[in-house]
């Protein structure tokens, strides 16, 4: 397998010119579990670690390899594993603040073309998670796709008003319903899966994910849990991995999310909500915050009727959310560096 089936081609080509140095070579992050890594190039799969002065000049975690990154590494003998001495720029990527209270960014994957955003039409059905996951592809310049999984559990008629509410709500991403079950839509969707090109898999726990890959694979390679009652099933990916399928296309599995933090996501709101950004150009103000402005062209639309309220609603609860977060991770950013300036004063005057 040439780089080139991993998906390399002349973007990453000539950023690889400027950063690769001497007895280092390209290779692709396949997995990343705990701090270990796996990285494949044309001759193979192994096991790597981050050469020392790359990990402590880090600045953030978003600094660290992730799945699907290109990366410059040294190879050594066989046995050991490489040293990955740097990443190559990013043409896309997926990260969301990371779970709990800490404001930082977490890195999902790395270099996508797709991000299929998978929801079972069962139990886990939620248009305002669905506008998040859209948003965090939207800021990471990721094409969307939404997967219905466990279309046999529900009426035809439940699903044609599953799809009918995502298209009211103003959610015209491309759209598929399958059954790992039945196989439905399982054609389709091995149709999207271009050789070359880079896939993604998002969505909570027990919505389908790992059995959509054994389907994909043609055997049960990765492990699952029995369905529930409910029919909502049991998380079992624990760690993020890129697998190279049969006809070439690339797919990285996930695992579930609990949390879904939005941080750092201007870009991907505008693009998730494209409506409401290309109304507000005719607000009279361009610092209105369609709240309560005079001339606000936003609000005159939900009076219209031409927005719903819901849509409007959930855009300003994610805008709020992520302006807050956004201002916490300056702050942090500030102390951090302060306190970086700090340790540096003290071992300066520590040598003297």
């Amino acid at each position: 397998m040439n780089l080139s089936a991993l998906g390399f081609d002349p973007w990453f080509d000539e950023h690889a010119e400027a950063a690769l140095q001497q007895g280092q070579s390209i290779a692709r992050v396949t997995a990343v579990d705990r701090g270990a890594f796996l990285v494949r190039n044309e001759h193979g799969e192994t096991p790597a670690e981050l050469a020392g002065k790359f990990r402590f000049s880090a600045q953030s975690i978003i600094d660290i390899p992730c799945v699907g990154d290109w990366c410059c590494v040294e190879f050594h003998t066989p046995g050991s594993p490489a040293i990955i001495h740097g990443i190559l720029p990013r043409r896309t990527s997926l990260r969301r603040k990371s779970p709990g209270r800490t404001v930082d960014f977490q890195m999902i994957a790395a270099n996508i073309d797709v991000a299929f955003i998978v929801q079972s039409c069962h139990y886990d059905f939620n248009i305002r998670r669905l506008e998040r996951y859209l948003v965090m592809a939207g800021e990471g310049h990721i094409k969307p796709f939404i997967i219905l999984s466990k279309s046999d559990l529900i009426e035809p008629r439940e699903l044609d008003e599953m799809i009918a509410s995502i298209r009211h709500a103003g959610i015209t991403t491309d759209l598929l319903a399958l059954s790992n079950t039945t196989g439905d839509g399982l054609g389709e969707f091995r149709e999207l899966l271009v050789p070359g090109k880079t896939f993604c898999l998002l969505g909570s726990s027990g919505v389908g994910k790992t059995t959509l890959i054994n389907r994909l694979i043609g055997r049960d390679a990765f492990d699952t849990k029995a369905v529930s009652e409910t029919g909502e099933g049991v998380h079992t990916t624990a760690r993020r991995q890129l697998l190279v399928l049969d006809q070439g296309a690339m797919l990285i599995d996930t695992p579930g999310m609990r949390e879904l933090g939005l941080l750092g996501t201007s870009e991907g709101m505008d693009a998730s909500f494209s409506e409401i950004h290309d109304l507000s150009l005719g607000c009279r103000f361009s610092d209105c915050t369609h709240t309560q402005e005079p001339g606000c062209a936003v609000l005159a639309a939900m009076d219209e009727g031409e927005l719903s309220e819901g849509r409007y609603q959930s855009y300003r609860k994610l805008k709020k959310e992520t302006e807050h977060h956004d201002l916490s991770y300056v702050e942090k950013r500030k102390k951090d560096r302060a306190f970086g300036r700090y340790i540096k004063s003290v071992q300066k005057h520590g040598k003297k």
